[in-house]
């Protein structure tokens, strides 16, 4: 099986393979869940770019970091990076583990996410 990967080559390994196995703490990240880069201080940037080069950080994470200078769904990051969403959201954990990222509840305190969250991500993922 080979995928796109981040640069958009084709994949020579497999998507657990670019994930590096499972991150220490499992946590479900649903489709619509927004994520936003971090700086360096662990605040979300203003729009512009980041910090700088992290460094040691694979090309597929720093792709994810890069996307994520703008909120976006986990959905849109897989399908922009041309990603399995799979390897994607483990990705992110690690990422949110390591404080590149942060991950947004997307859940209203009834465990069931927002109507219209679900439809602005529906709407943007028709747009792609």
């Amino acid at each position: 099986m080979t995928g796109t990967a981040a640069c958009g080559k084709p994949a020579r390994v497999r998507p657990y393979s670019l994930a590096g196995g499972r991150p220490r703490r499992c946590r479900l990240l649903l489709v619509e869940t927004f994520v936003a880069a971090l700086d360096a201080d662990g605040t979300a940037p203003g729009g512009g770019p980041g910090a700088g080069p992290h460094p040691r950080i694979p090309p597929e994470s720093r792709a994810i970091v890069d996307l994520c200078h703008r909120l976006r769904s986990v959905a849109e990051i897989a399908a922009l990076l041309r990603m399995p969403l799979g390897a994607v959201r483990v990705l992110l954990l690690e990422l949110a583990e390591q404080g590149r990222v942060r991950v947004f509840d997307t859940a209203h305190g009834t465990g069931r996410p927002d109507r219209a969250l679900l439809e602005r991500v529906q709407g943007a993922l028709r747009r792609l």
